[in-house]
């Protein structure tokens, strides 16, 4: 099971650039999800008059239902600049792979609870870290793309592109390379590490 709480507000609006549609997923709702929060924080966005669409939908990890869905709106993305999603890592991750060339964004990040975890059929991962890499990462977990969890790049093993500890996988850091390339994000390289926060205590009884 796992809870998203929403970044600062001073973090999102650093992460929107241009113009901006918003994607929503309800599809853990039951579990948690910042309705309240994220709904006047997206009025807010809509007052400057620079999103081109809002999406709720239910289980964006769904890449059928979500590929469905996206192509009803196609010529609202493509008229943004970045994608903005209020959900788990697995969602945030889905998105990205569906649009390649678009700078997807994180707006919650993902604190785990015990038991069961959605319902994603994809092989994507979220290890729930509470301070999420995505938006430094395209889109890419480090955590769970890397066999090696590596946050700060590629390790030396790494051969034609392939892990070293799984010859079959392919190299995470390659991929977010890839990504950053593709949407001009190669800056994002230079970030220092992000130092995680342990101490930080979610409650979950809120």
């Amino acid at each position: 099971m796992l809870i998203t709480k929403l970044k600062d507000q001073e973090t999102i609006v650093s992460l929107v650039t241009g113009k901006v549609f918003i994607l929503n997923c309800h599809g853990c709702k039951e579990v948690s999800f910042p309705e309240q929060e994220a709904n006047a924080l997206q009025k807010e966005l809509q007052a400057t008059g620079n999103v081109t669409g809002i999406l709720t939908t239910d289980y964006i990890c769904n890449p059928e239902n979500i590929k469905l869905r996206l192509s009803y709106r196609q010529s609202e993305i493509d008229a943004a600049d970045t994608v903005l999603v209020f959900s788990c890592g697995i969602g945030v991750q889905t998105i990205a792979e569906y649009l390649p060339g678009k700078k997807v964004v994180a707006a919650c990040d993902t604190v785990p609870l015990p038991g069961f975890q959605g319902v994603t059929p994809l092989e994507y991962d979220c290890k729930q870290c509470g301070e999420c890499y995505l938006n430094i990462t395209g889109g890419i977990c480090p955590l769970t793309a890397c066999s090696k969890s590596l946050v700060n790049g590629q390790c030396g093993g790494a051969k034609n592109g392939m892990c070293e500890v799984d010859p079959t996988m392919e190299c995470g850091w390659e991929r977010i390379y890839r990504r950053l390339k593709q949407v001009n994000r190669l800056d994002m390289l230079k970030c220092p590490v992000q130092i995680r926060n342990y101490a930080t205590k979610v409650d979950v009884t809120e």
